[in-house]
């Protein structure tokens, strides 16, 4: 059964005004201008001084008066133009003139109501038409709607397809013709993926091709080229009059899920969040690959595993440090309410691992030329400002901290005695356990000044420099466990296979200067138990 369409035909026309409706532009105000108002009842008649003649003035030109005295402003329009000094306003002032106090411009045409049956000039010199065909025929008696067809689309309704893409006309940048909001429905001008996939959630343009992220796949389309496929499995790429050619997925399912927030890009390198695998994505030359393995399997799937669908994800990439960083919003709040409720941690590529945790949570992340942005709140701010406010976040300062592991030969049960590290001072030891013990915090080295306090340092549970090195004994506070002959501050050290030491700064130390941490090292010596 054949089917019926409806065909129109049309051509397109364009009115062209090609100067101004009486030759020149808008006229100044002229201070000496004398005005008289002869009509307060409906419209006004104005008479302008001869001197300040207006030839700028016609039908539907703006006019604005303003007295002298008062500062009072009208503003009307030309609703007939008499002579060029003397015109009638559509309204008259509500104020009174008075003749030499007063002035009086001329705008441009405010008003169309009159335009173009009673405007001063030649008419036949003023307007242009236009057509979309060179040779249409306007000039004929009858004109018909020319000979391009459209289909008419009784469905007036919007089609929402979360798995298609669809592109419009181009501009063109040379005659400047802009077709960008035309989208015609005779051609092909859309492209699906795979609704297997999920829904499209960002689409990132990079050089000739275009990165479509879905919740469960990344693809590539092929712009203004095609791929052509051999017998044997191999693929050629040609150009081609299609915008967007074949659609090319990356190996492995993968995807972004609902968190476009978290994409972040950084020359070839491109990083992204999937929540349903628990990982964390970069999208290189190589192809897909999981950053969050590195050091961080554990944790990333226990965190992205107790997202909500109300959680946020935020990504940036960090110029200034060349650095990749995530903020994982479990409360779905851009203002958590405590610490717990956000963890903001960054990726290094250099090392190939998770550098540090931050104590920020931003609403947005962003960097230019070479600065390091985030938003929160409304506001923006700059980070690594060197303004004396380290380790603040948002006027909030916080301690910085450092924790790492001792553990030298790991199946041997050890006795760490001693600790020591390079670098500034003011770093203390706030907190140093294994699984068996816990020792007595080290506060920060403080110089000695003359021989008391020099004899205090020495039974004083604190660092002392030696060699611009630090050191200190590990004193252990251990409470006694049962089956435990010695304990507490009888033993030498903490004991266990490993040690969990945590190094901070506070006070000032933390926020209004610079310190720097080389290395930290141990003394341990095997258990005699």
């Amino acid at each position: 059964m054949a089917a019926i369409l409806e065909v129109k035909y049309y051509n397109s026309f364009w009115l062209k005004k090609i100067k101004t409706l009486t030759g020149s532009g808008a006229g100044s105000a002229g201070a000496n201008r004398s005005v008289t108002n002869q009509d307060q009842v409906n419209k006004a008649l104005i008479t302008v001084n001869p001197s300040f003649a207006s030839t700028t003035a016609g039908q539907g030109s703006e006019v604005i008066i303003q007295n002298g005295t008062t500062g009072e402003q009208f503003t009307g329009y030309i609703f007939q133009l008499i002579s060029n000094t003397t015109f009638i306003l559509n309204e008259a002032p509500l104020f009174d003139i008075e003749i030499g106090n007063n002035t009086c411009a001329f705008g441009g045409i405010v008003n169309f109501a009159g335009v173009p049956q009673n405007y001063i000039s030649t008419p036949e010199s003023d307007w242009f038409i236009e057509e979309a065909r060179i040779r249409g025929g306007y000039n004929n008696t009858n004109i018909d709607y020319g000979v391009r067809a459209y289909a008419v689309d009784e469905n007036t309704q919007g089609e929402i397809r979360d798995n298609a893409l669809i592109y419009s006309g181009i501009y063109n940048s040379r005659t400047g013709v802009n077709n960008t909001n035309q989208f015609p429905v005779g051609s092909e001008i859309t492209k699906a993926v795979d609704p297997a996939y999920g829904s499209i959630q960002k689409l990132y343009a990079e050089d000739s091709n275009l990165i479509i992220f879905q919740e469960d796949k990344v693809s590539r389309a092929l712009i203004d080229k095609d791929a052509i496929y051999s017998a044997e499995g191999g693929g050629t790429v040609t150009s081609s009059n299609l915008v967007i050619g074949v659609v090319q997925p990356y190996g492995g399912e993968y995807g972004i899920s609902t968190e476009p927030e978290s994409f972040a890009v950084y020359g070839y390198r491109k990083y992204f969040t999937d929540r349903k695998r628990n990982a964390v994505l970069r999208l290189s030359m190589d192809g897909i690959e999981e950053i969050s393995r590195y050091g961080m399997t554990d944790y990333f799937r226990d965190s992205l595993s107790t997202l909500s669908s109300t959680s946020k994800i935020v990504g940036g990439y960090d110029l200034h440090t060349k650095k990749y960083d995530i903020s994982l919003l479990y409360s779905g709040q851009f203002a958590p309410i405590s610490n717990d409720d956000y963890d903001t941690l960054s990726f290094d590529e250099s090392v190939k691992g998770w550098t540090s945790f931050y104590t920020y949570a931003p609403d947005f992340i962003a960097s230019l030329k070479n600065k390091f942005y985030s938003f929160k709140k409304g506001g923006i701010w700059q980070h690594y400002n060197n303004a004396g406010d380290y380790s603040t976040f948002y006027n909030v300062a916080s301690p910085s901290k450092v924790t790492f592991i001792f553990n030298p030969k790991v199946s041997m049960v050890k006795v760490f005695k001693t600790i020591n590290y390079e670098g500034s001072e003011g770093w203390e030891a706030t907190s140093i356990t294994t699984s068996q013990n816990q020792g007595v915090p080290i506060t920060q080295y403080v110089a000695p000044n003359g021989s008391a306090a020099l004899q205090a340092q020495l039974f004083s549970n604190q660092f002392i420099n030696k060699e611009d090195k630090y050191f200190a004994n590990i004193n252990n506070n251990t409470p006694q466990q049962r089956g435990a002959i010695v304990f507490g501050n009888s033993m030498t050290g903490v004991r266990g296979f490993f040690s969990t030491v945590e190094m901070s700064l506070t006070g000032t130390n933390a926020t209004q200067s610079q310190k720097e941490l080389f290395a930290v090292s141990t003394e341990y010596v095997e258990s005699s138990y």
